[in-house]
């Protein structure tokens, strides 16, 4: 089956201008579908021309988590202060987006040479009932062996996702007892010192994300 893309209508405001931005996303049965951070607006630097991504220097969401990685320890933002982190909210068996947002990340990770040591991505799933430690782990690393999984059962998820304004429900598939996710497709970006910077709209580009990315390490050197 054709694949299609297209976006749902939201009563909000700052999902409008998003989507007239061409920035939400999400995985579903047919594709790419169109839920969005809701209520993502700017920060004190909002509207920074200089980044590609949405700047939300300032803002009051977005600001941690504490999830497990596959081990089991307990991780937090706090400790991750130094990098450029990447974090990105999604489901391992998401048929294209969360795939192909990962590798961008990893090509552009290792496109930076050196400066690639200092960026960290983050993958959060938000289908606990699925995604074991395990399966996680190994997903992830497929893309590269530094980034982080990190899972909580369903109402730690809930928190999450509500603190990032991230979406995310359950599709009904085709199959008895099936289903996928339909959830918000892009990343959010912390500088070195932790604070949240920018949104990153899935579909944004390598070479635009990379030169944002670049920038932020830039200011931490």
């Amino acid at each position: 089956m054709k694949r299609r893309i297209w976006i749902r209508s939201t009563a909000a405001a700052g999902l409008a201008l998003l989507a007239g931005a061409g920035g939400l996303t999400a995985c579903s049965p047919s594709g790419e579908g169109g839920k969005g951070p809701a209520g993502v607006s700017g920060g004190a630097g909002g509207g920074n021309k200089a980044f590609h991504g949405i700047d939300i220097t300032g803002a009051d969401y977005a600001r941690n988590f504490a999830l497990a990685d596959p081990s089991g320890k307990l991780r937090t933002l706090d400790e991750f202060k130094g990098r450029v982190v990447v974090v990105f909210f999604g489901f391992t068996q998401c048929p294209d987006v969360c795939p192909t947002t990962m590798a961008e990340l990893a090509q552009i990770r290792q496109s930076l040479g050196a400066d690639g040591e200092r960026l960290q991505g983050i993958f959060v799933t938000v289908d606990p009932e699925r995604d074991t430690p395990e399966l996680l782990d190994a997903y992830v690393k497929n893309f590269d062996p530094s980034f982080v999984a990190l899972r909580g059962d369903l109402a730690q998820t809930q928190a999450v996702a509500k603190e990032f304004k991230v979406y995310f429900a359950k599709v009904t598939g085709r199959n008895a007892g099936s289903y996928t996710i339909d959830h918000t497709a892009g990343s959010y970006v912390f500088d070195a010192k932790g604070r949240v910077r920018l949104f990153l709209r899935h579909g944004t580009g390598g070479s635009a994300v990379a030169a944002d990315l670049k920038r932020l390490l830039d200011e931490a050197a």
